[in-house]
């Protein structure tokens, strides 16, 4: 059986600063229609990076969609055309202050594939060093380091509490086996 699901109609119901909201009149696999709201995103980065001391680096910034801060890896979206690995090291000085030496590719997943594109590319930072920060206007964050052992404790508490922070923690306990 073909699970593939046809476009039928195509209506742009928001078209905002980081994403865009279609509604799809779709052809389902067994003939019969359906609606499917799909939220169109350009795509992200996010940065495993560890200081010379393998102190994990984290923002701690306040997401008003959860009402609440967390602490995340340095992470941001695609400019249009931009290349994956460029944004990540962007992105990780921006936040951070820190740079990398060299980037190595670790994974991308989809973030919520069942109402959204949004794509996340991996990257772990190699052999950072410290320099400034330049955020954007609209963006607040602080900087953290924390040990493994803090990074595992912060997910208890639930202040590590988003997939991609949650993911590179487990990548670098895997690494440490």
């Amino acid at each position: 059986m073909d699970y593939e699901e046809k476009t039928l109609h195509k209506e742009s119901i928001y078209n905002g600063k980081i994403i865009d909201v279609c509604v799809h009149e779709v052809q389902l696999p067994d003939g019969r229609t359906g609606k499917r709201e799909v939220v169109n995103h350009p795509g992200a980065v996010a940065v495993i990076a560890r200081t010379p001391s393998d102190k994990i680096i984290l923002v701690r910034q306040y997401r008003k969609a959860l009402e609440k801060e967390l602490f995340e890896i340095p992470a941001g979206k695609l400019e249009p055309g931009e290349d994956p690995e460029m944004s990540a090291s962007r992105e990780l000085e921006e936040e951070t202050g820190y740079r990398a030496q060299g980037l190595k590719k670790t994974a991308s997943f989809y973030t919520s594939p069942g109402f959204a594109d949004e794509i996340i590319h991996l990257y772990e930072a190699e052999q950072v060093t410290r320099g400034q920060t330049s955020t954007d206007e609209d963006e607040f964050v602080e900087l953290v380091e924390v040990s493994l052992e803090e990074a595992q404790e912060l997910i208890r508490e639930e202040k590590i509490h988003d997939a991609k922070t949650m993911y590179a923690v487990q990548h670098l306990m895997l690494s440490r086996r």
